[in-house]
């Protein structure tokens, strides 16, 4: 069944109005929603970032959607406490609450004061952190020593529906290797061809679940609107990896972005004030085998593109306004 969600930035908007965004999205007709797990934005111009455990509960509280978050154990987060707060969510709504554990952003990661390690040691931590977290969530006494240390940890809540662990990746290799321990894969939308091949890479070595795609887009009653709000709020968001990794501080992907261009963004960001142009390149991402997409219009105010997409683009894949959200 296909899920048209909402991604929730909190990089990008305040904690009590993204509340209000995603309310306003359930009513309007998105069947799911997502957010990443961030302390710093990707740009002071972007200036937000709540913490997004304390926003789930509330979130899962108000509405009645399914929610996923992307996150890193293992430098800012021990592992047993990202397994006790996914547990207690687990425990408190069944069902509605998945996690994306990843390797992590030296943005978000660089507040311990510990050293970032290179990436071949960050994925081997997350792999231990994925297993102890499956550990606990089962039930178990988990010991364990290794890149992370582990003594005598245990969960007295225990989710009655265990929360996916679904994977998150931007590369062919990340989605490639993650097929040995994800619950399902979530990337960004990239050009058509190379997301084909990551989930060719994860599908060949087994990996199975949902494939969720987050659709970064600008939308607006003009082109030159949309084009403005790619461009102030997100072309610090434009470079391949290693750079999203590694840098510290929103600083310096202010730095890095002041000479980005139009056609860089657009190569990020969807960028369209025609509906149905969004449409159809929703379209072309179910066709290569995505089962969810998120939706995330890269501006700061969010009703204009809800309401309008409720209107021009949800019903094209069979949804219909709620009108109502859980008290």
């Amino acid at each position: 069944m296909t899920v048209i969600g909402f991604h929730a930035s909190h990089e990008q908007i305040s904690p009590g109005q993204l509340l209000e965004d995603v309310q306003l999205a359930e009513q309007a007709g998105f069947g799911a929603a997502m957010c990443s797990d961030h302390i710093e934005p990707w740009s002071s111009r972007q200036g937000h970032s709540g913490f997004a455990w304390s926003w789930l509960g509330a979130a899962l509280a108000t509405t009645r959607l399914r929610f996923g978050v992307v996150t890193a154990p293992g430098q800012r987060y021990h592992p047993a406490i990202l397994a006790h707060a996914s547990a207690t969510l687990g425990a408190m709504f069944p069902g509605r609450f998945w996690m994306a554990p990843g390797s992590g952003e030296n943005m978000n990661e660089h507040v311990t004061g510990d050293r970032w390690p290179p990436k071949e040691v960050r994925q081997r931590r997350l792999e231990e952190c994925v297993d102890i977290i499956r550990r606990l969530h089962a039930g178990e006494v988990v010991t364990h020593h290794g890149l992370v240390e582990v003594q005598e940890a245990k969960l007295w809540d225990v989710p009655p529906v265990t929360p996916l662990l679904i994977a998150p990746a931007v590369s062919v290799l990340t989605a490639r290797r993650a097929a040995a321990w994800a619950d399902g894969l979530v990337t960004v939308n990239q050009p058509l061809a190379k997301l084909s091949e990551m989930l060719a890479a994860y599908r060949g070595e087994g990996g199975t679940g949902p494939a969720i795609l987050q659709v970064h887009l600008s939308w607006a009653e003009r082109e030159e609107q949309a084009v403005a709000i790619a461009m102030d709020q997100w072309r610090s968001n434009v470079f391949a990896p290693p750079v999203p990794w590694d840098l510290p501080t929103a600083a310096h992907f202010d730095g890095v972005s002041a000479a980005v261009g139009e056609s860089q963004v657009r190569q990020a960001v969807n960028i369209s004030a025609e509906p149905g142009q969004h449409a159809a390149w929703l379209h072309e991402y179910l066709e290569l085998g995505f089962e969810e997409l998120y939706l995330h219009f890269v501006g700061q105010e969010q009703k204009p593109f809800i309401d309008a997409f409720a209107e021009q683009v949800l019903p094209q894949f069979g949804t219909a306004p709620t009108g109502g959200r859980a008290q």
